[in-house]
């Protein structure tokens, strides 16, 4: 441990302060079950920055998914490698591998400073399915409806930086139309919920409805 002595230090000092800015609600977006990747790094960045400290994600190559790994770094020069993390990609596609980067990248960056994950997989697991709690039944379906939700927001999120790449490589802008598809899995209320979960994406947000626009056009031409 003498090899990472003021790194450690460092780190000591700020994990209260971490820990005190989710307590205190200071990210709106730990108000609910599902707090994002950018939510997740506003909530740690300036106890990191107030104490020399700042992280970096390395990628690892695997097979069927993605491995993420959190490595601290100190002013100092020092660092300390978390681990490996791995993500089981649902789908074998850009969207899929893009959705289990975000949820991966998170999870490994959550662990790595003690960030709690208020969607607690192992409460939920310790409880009996359906168990009643203040006398009513678990919401399942809604933490369902969230989880699926947040998901197609991630993958809204990788598909748009991928279209862009694709963009200004190719020329070629029908990756902004998978994008589209993507954020149509999601319809009636349920969209506010994506349009809230992509709140500081303003550029995700814009395609989306510019190529929405473009589809409705679409199928107006064809009708007539």
């Amino acid at each position: 441990m003498d090899s990472i002595k003021e790194l450690s230090a460092a780190m000591a000092k700020a994990f209260p302060a971490i820990e005190g800015a989710i307590k205190g609600k200071a990210n709106p977006a730990f108000r609910s079950k599902y707090a994002d990747l950018s939510s997740v790094v506003d909530a740690i960045k300036p106890a990191l920055a107030d104490h020399g400290l700042w992280f970096r994600q390395v990628t690892h190559s695997v097979e069927g998914g993605v491995c993420v790994e959190t490595v601290i770094h100190h002013e100092s020069g020092q660092s300390l490698p978390c681990g490996p993390l791995f993500v089981p990609a649902t789908k074998h596609d850009a969207q899929g591998f893009g959705s289990a980067l975000t949820y991966c990248r998170r999870y490994s960056l959550m662990t790595a400073f003690g960030v709690p994950a208020e969607d607690d997989d192992g409460n939920a697991a310790s409880k009996p399915h359906g168990a009643r709690q203040n006398g009513a039944q678990q919401p399942d379906a809604e933490a369902d409806k969230h989880r699926a939700i947040r998901e197609v927001a991630d993958a809204c999120i990788a598909t748009h930086a991928a279209a862009v790449s694709q963009m200004e490589r190719e020329n070629d802008a029908s990756g902004f139309w998978e994008l589209h598809r993507a954020a149509s899995r999601v319809m009636g209320e349920d969209r506010m919920i994506l349009w809230d979960m992509l709140s500081k994406h303003s550029a995700v947000r814009a395609a989306i409805k510019e190529y929405a626009g473009y589809a409705a056009t679409e199928k107006s031409k064809a009708i007539a």
